[in-house]
């Protein structure tokens, strides 16, 4: 990917199903869009729906997002390249450390072939913080209507986390259209997923199940129609950045990465 993806509202009507995604001039354009639901034809959208369109289709294709603590600012960029070059080049680097935000801005200068997206993210006034950091999306542990309103407001395609038919309605009510399942094998796994996306699927809501996914249930979760990504904390945890093993990091993505590209196909 040679330009990351530029920030936008996630707000979407209907089932969407990309057929294809192509990288031109530094720009990912989608094309053979089917909408279902739409109840009017349009020939165009407006530039945040296409620039979440985008962001999806982009996930959906690399199949998962390494998601981050890290401790030391020093650590950003030789951690980011070390998932690049498994094939991981998207992230979720969580606001819960002091270095987070400094961090955040390092990879977005110094690695632009990263997708670089912001977790942990609880106030409002963070959402400015990560957006002017760079931050391609946000995503939150929990569904707080204020926080998600706000990203819509400032531009910032945005994911709240959710666990029960409650949280996702609410999201809903708040135009978004993929969610975080947190924490997903604690709450039941992708049986439990089954069950409460089922009331929803007509509305095209994708999820990213974080928290118990690890190498060992990534394809059966991947083959879920309804898994937009995942979110792979197994990747590069806590502990092997601060030992700055780089080389397990990368022998971490690049397994990830041969397991989507047999589920999904594609370069992933």
């Amino acid at each position: 990917m040679a330009s990351r993806l530029g920030a936008g509202w996630f707000g979407m009507k209907g089932i969407v199903t990309i057929t294809c995604l192509v990288h031109c001039r530094g720009h990912f354009k989608v094309f053979a869009v089917n909408d279902k639901y739409h109840i009017q034809h349009r020939t165009h959208m407006t530039k945040p729906e296409q620039t979440n369109l985008d962001l999806l289709a982009h996930l959906k294709g690399k199949g998962v997002i390494a998601v981050l603590v890290i401790d030391d600012a020093a650590d950003a960029v030789p951690l980011a390249r070390a998932l690049l070059e498994g094939g991981i080049d998207c992230i979720e680097l969580t606001l819960r450390t002091e270095a987070a935000m400094e961090s955040l801005r390092r990879i977005y200068a110094e690695v632009p072939e990263m997708l670089v997206g912001a977790g942990t993210v609880l106030t409002p006034g963070q959402v400015n913080e990560v957006k002017e950091a760079g931050a391609a999306f946000g995503v939150a542990p929990g569904m707080n209507p204020r926080v998600v309103a706000k990203a819509r407001r400032v531009g910032l395609p945005f994911a709240p986390g959710i666990c029960t038919p409650t949280d996702i309605e609410l999201a809903v009510e708040q135009g978004c259209r993929w969610l975080k399942l947190f924490p997903s094998e604690p709450s039941g796994g992708l049986a439990y997923l089954r069950s409460i996306a089922a009331p929803f699927l007509h509305l095209g809501i994708q999820f990213v199940p974080l928290g118990g996914v690890t190498a060992a249930n990534a394809e059966e979760y991947l083959r879920e129609s309804s898994v937009l990504a995942l979110g792979g904390s197994w990747l590069a945890p806590r502990e092997l950045i601060q030992r700055k093993d780089w080389s397990g990091i990368t022998a971490n993505a690049r397994d990830v990465s041969a397991i989507v590209k047999r589920v999904r196909g594609g370069e992933a």
